[in-house]
């Protein structure tokens, strides 16, 4: 009896699964055509609104109206101080209060996390003041310091410093045990432990921190200067209000939101080129 050998057909090839690169190139381009869609729709409903006659008059000005008061702005400055004044004042001021409170939470927070004593000494006093909005501070800070820069430049510092500091301290106070385990069984001391296991762990955590108080640090110093200001983009922000200058008004949160955007992004490159074992 013979036996039929019967070959099996061949199947049809399955559909060719796309590789990691083409899925990361679809995503590179996916994300940004969906990023600018998003905000062609905003500019659309935004100049719909202001040209419709929806909303009274003057309450949201056209995308004309911003462009010739911005050229306006740009050329002859505002209450005789140029827009890069306004906005380099306003850097300034955020900027030394941010360097200022990561000088000091930083190191603060590490030491809080890493030793009990610390821990005990500080942690009680810092939990209470917290909660407290950075805002609440400002009849003190023009008690004590009057209404030139230290004050914003401390309300500013206070700021950055409360958030670098909880974030430094969970980093530092979050470590695994079988790390701090293994250091021991090597023989290093506590300042090895802390500089070779403690630190690096720890610095995922302060980035974190970091960005969240550069942009507090930022938001915050629109309310400090309006503590007697002259100079600055809240001051611009708060006197275009007064004065019903609409248009100026939005000029000055559009800066506020596309420089806390580029100082962000300079954090987070930052954060690569330093943390780079990170999501790996």
């Amino acid at each position: 009896m013979t036996s039929n050998n019967i070959q099996p057909s061949a199947r049809p090839n399955a559909a060719a699964k796309p590789s990691s690169s083409a899925l990361f190139m679809s995503d590179a381009l996916t994300k940004p055509l969906l990023s600018a869609v998003s905000i062609l729709v905003l500019l659309v409903v935004w100049a719909t609104l202001s040209t419709s006659g929806i909303l009274p008059q003057g309450y949201l000005p056209t995308p004309s109206e911003i462009s010739q008061d911005f050229t306006l702005l740009a050329t002859q400055g505002y209450k005789g101080v140029s827009l890069y004044d306004h906005i380099g004042i306003s850097l300034f001021r955020a900027l030394s209060g941010f360097v200022l409170g990561v000088l000091l939470g930083v190191p603060l927070g590490l030491l809080t996390g890493f030793t009990k004593t610390g821990n005990a000494l500080v942690s009680p006093i810092m939990a209470f003041l917290r909660p407290i909005p950075p805002i609440a501070f400002i009849p003190m800070v023009v008690l004590y310091f009057g209404l030139g820069e230290t004050g914003k430049v401390v309300l500013i510092f206070w700021t950055a410093f409360n958030y670098v500091h909880v974030n430094a301290h969970s980093g530092a106070a979050n470590v695994p045990l079988a790390y701090l385990r293994a250091a021991k069984s090597l023989g290093l001391t506590r300042w090895q432990q802390f500089f070779r296991i403690i630190f690096p762990a720890a610095i995922p955590q302060i980035f974190t921190g970091l960005r969240v108080a550069m942009a507090l640090s930022w938001a915050v110093v629109v309310a400090a200067e309006l503590t007697g200001a002259q100079e600055g983009l809240g001051y611009m922000i708060s006197d275009a209000a007064l004065t019903f200058r609409i248009p100026t008004v939005f000029i000055g949160i559009a800066i506020i939101g596309a420089i806390g955007l580029l100082l962000n992004l300079a954090i987070e490159y930052l954060e690569t080129r330093i943390v780079h074992w990170r999501g790996r």
